[in-house]
């Protein structure tokens, strides 16, 4: 089983488009969970996601409810900038879902604290800078998963 991106609501076409390359490179699944900001005959979204689009998993959600009810997730890493526990102290398995709030707000606090949350998590920041850009920020979280499972099934 591959590493889970779950993005809650996202407003810029680009990130997913990222977010699309990213699933398609790592054998991840991109969750996206409505409303999105955007549709998927954007331009920058294409753009973004170059010709991977076909070759990512992406499936999009009408709720935060519905995504669980698919998922059926054993452990959910809540990505936050208030995250209690560094994404480098975690011990990632295959099937983990990493979830990663709007740009402009992040994740709300109901969704930090639902029960399907294992931990929230956050990556190094300079003080007093509000937060990394959303798919460089699921980038980081990804690699970090895959690297703990020593690259399973990628050419090094």
């Amino acid at each position: 089983m591959v590493f889970r991106i779950l993005f809650h609501e996202p407003e810029i076409p680009g990130n997913t488009g990222n977010a699309i390359r990213l699933a398609a490179i790592t054998g991840a699944e991109l969750h996206l969970v409505e409303p999105l900001g955007f549709d998927f005959s954007d331009a920058k979204l294409r753009r973004a996601g170059l010709d991977y689009h076909d070759l990512a998993v992406v499936t999009v959600h009408k709720t935060i409810e519905d995504a669980w009810q698919h998922l059926q997730p054993e452990r959910v890493y809540a990505f936050t900038s208030d995250g209690t526990s560094s994404y480098t102290d975690i011990s990632y398995r295959p099937g983990d879902v990493l979830m990663f709030g709007r740009e402009s707000v992040g994740l709300p606090a109901e969704l930090k604290a639902d029960s399907h949350v294992t931990a929230t998590v956050r990556l190094p920041m300079l003080p007093a800078l509000r937060s990394l850009n959303l798919a460089n920020a699921a980038s980081i979280a990804v690699y970090e998963a895959w690297r703990q499972q020593g690259f399973a099934g990628a050419k090094v």
